[in-house]
């Protein structure tokens, strides 16, 4: 199984403890670390995923639940957005964050705030958050916004302006419970609805018509 790379620092941290309480006769304590060094392993999980062939499809940037779509009421970090759609990451989710579109990545903008739980609408403007503007090969712009929930206290971006990506490429991911919502222009077609299950880089989030 593929591990995300800032998983290793934690994974390793967790599984020398367990060894070292293993080897002081801390069984109770050794026991416990084991399972936190399991437990982080497969938050950390990263899977190949295949993307669909189509033109216009826009896929899942991560895994999830589809907690809301919306229309957007001039509250959007992205002008020309018309609809909202947001996906909440349990702790037992895949937590890599995929690109919806191909594309170049226009502008990054990150965003203090609060740690909402990320369930909840208002996580969406006011949870700390980092922003991605991608204009796709025919010249539309989406956004794609990860936003730290109650545990995730971290946001991984790896992505940087001008790098060009293909659909579901992996760009980043968020630490412990997290949402990422996706931002779509007019002219689009929602394929998914609130309470559906999402794969990241797979599910067909909506489609240009």
């Amino acid at each position: 199984m593929r591990i995300a790379r800032e998983g290793y620092p934690l994974i390793f941290t967790a599984g020398i403890i367990a060894l070292l309480a293993f080897a002081a006769g801390w069984i109770p304590l050794g026991i416990i670390f084991s399972l936190i060094a399991l437990a982080i392993t497969g938050f950390f999980r990263d899977p190949e995923r295949q993307p669909p062939m189509g033109e216009g499809l826009i896929v899942a940037p991560a895994d999830g639940k589809v907690v809301s779509v919306a229309g957007v009421n001039g509250d959007s970090p992205f002008l020309d957005a018309a609809t909202r759609v947001s996906i909440f990451l349990s702790p037992l989710d895949v937590h890599i964050n995929r690109t919806p579109v191909e594309g170049k990545i226009e502008k990054i903008a990150y965003q203090p705030g609060k740690f909402l739980a990320a369930y909840k609408e208002e996580a969406s403007r006011r949870n700390e958050q980092n922003a991605l503007s991608i204009l796709d090969t025919q010249g539309r712009t989406l956004g794609v916004v990860q936003i730290a929930g109650v545990l995730a206290r971290r946001i991984i971006c790896r992505a940087k302006p001008g790098d060009r990506l293909a659909r579901g490429e992996k760009f980043g991911l968020i630490m412990f419970g997290s949402r990422t919502d996706t931002y779509l222009p007019e002219g689009c077609r929602v394929e998914v609805a609130e309470g559906q299950r999402v794969k990241g880089g797979e599910t067909v989030l909506a489609r240009f018509v």
